[in-house]
């Protein structure tokens, strides 16, 4: 299993890695998930996917470095999905492993990510990741 960063235009973020998001992102087309990279890439939008040794991606994630005052530098994790094949085989773990090295390299104080809260079976494994839940997120649309 390895996990590699997919830049913007790399062939493979379509190809590979956007059919595994859209298990966890049904409401994404190629055309918004195209935009939303082009437009959150020079802001730190970064993609990476987790292929198998038979060269299927099986998991995808993405992820930025951001600062803030309540977390000093962070690497945060906006989209974590195994696909549903490849459940309980290690492939979460091993997309953590790789998000964490990323943060270590990045010089962060903490690696953050959030979790819909229907999602109690990720729940339960970042809890056996180590992880802590330790805020709640509010949210409001401002659009109608």
């Amino acid at each position: 299993m390895k996990t590699i960063d997919l830049g913007p235009g790399d062939p493979r973020l379509l190809s590979d890695l956007l059919p595994v998001l859209l298990e966890l992102r049904p409401h994404l087309t190629e055309q918004t998930f195209t935009e939303v990279y082009e437009e959150g890439h020079p802001v730190g939008l970064r993609f990476s996917a987790t292929y198998d040794d038979n060269g299927t991606c099986v998991g995808a994630a993405g992820w930025r470095v951001q600062v803030n005052t309540s977390t000093l530098r962070m690497l945060f994790v906006d989209d974590l999905v195994t696909a549903a094949a490849a459940r309980s085989t290690g492939v979460g773990s091993h997309l953590l492993g790789h998000l964490q090295d990323r943060a270590k390299e990045s010089g962060c104080k903490r690696f953050v990510l959030d979790s819909g809260t229907q999602r109690t079976r990720a729940h339960q494994f970042y809890l056996r990741e180590k992880m802590e839940i330790a805020a709640f997120h509010f949210q409001k649309d401002v659009l109608s």
